[in-house]
């Protein structure tokens, strides 16, 4: 009698302890789960309440997700991808901070001896062309960028031996990519285009100091590409 009532003592405390421990391990799961609900909020875009943005990126930050591109040395498909991801951690009013940024280095950029650089280095150069290469070169980096606003030639030193094409149409897509993603709407009717007025509908009209009937007129204003890179 005494050994039954050990042996069934010990099955009790056998049976108790395996429910514990599984009672222990669900709670376990029960919290991870609920740790995991946490740091992944659901973030929704209130599109009707929203007021709309004329307002820039801060240029340092701007700079700064344009330089981690640069480092990570990406083809530049994978340089616009990694765009669209970074910018999309970024709040819906910083998208499109970056987007107005981008439109005011482009409107600084439109600039008669850039084009001329950019006829040069793509062997031709239509207006949409111009702004994609524009948009190639702030895809370089801030050095690269306001080195050729004060010299367009200085683009000499992003030249690559079998490199025919200096564009980056992706660029002028990435915040417009990323806004879509994150949102689901479009990012034009979130811009206050009454007060941003930097952009292409208000490009100055440009006069030209070079042609292409007068191959000269080039070379003297960008002559170290022109010398490299001409060929008619």
């Amino acid at each position: 009698m005494k050994n039954t009532t050990t042996l069934l003592f010990a099955f009790l405390s056998l049976g108790m302890a395996t429910l514990a421990q599984s009672s222990a391990k669900a709670k376990e799961v029960l919290i991870k789960t609920n740790v995991s609900n946490e740091i992944i909020p659901v973030v929704v875009f209130d599109s009707i309440h929203f007021e709309k943005s004329s307002e820039m990126l801060d240029e340092d930050q701007y700079w700064g997700i344009i330089d981690k591109t640069i480092i990570a040395n990406l083809s530049q498909a994978d340089q616009e991808i990694f765009l669209t991801n970074e910018l999309e951690k970024l709040t819906p009013k910083e998208i499109i901070g970056f987007r107005l940024r981008t439109d005011k280095l482009l409107f600084d950029t439109y600039k008669s001896n850039l084009w001329c650089a950019a006829y040069i280095m793509n062997g031709g150069s239509t207006d949409g062309g111009f702004d994609y290469f524009r948009c190639w070169v702030i895809s370089q980096g801030k050095e690269v960028f306001y080195n050729a606003v004060a010299n367009p030639d200085s683009l000499i030193s992003q030249v690559k031996e079998g490199k025919d094409t200096y564009e980056f149409e992706g660029f002028w897509f990435v915040a417009m990519n990323a806004f879509l993603n994150k949102t689901d709407h479009e990012i034009y009717n979130f811009i206050d285009y009454k007060t941003f007025v930097t952009n292409d509908e208000h490009y100055p009209f440009l006069t030209f100091n070079w042609s292409v009937d007068e191959p000269k007129t080039m070379g003297n204003i960008c002559p170290l590409l022109f010398e490299k890179l001409w060929k008619n």
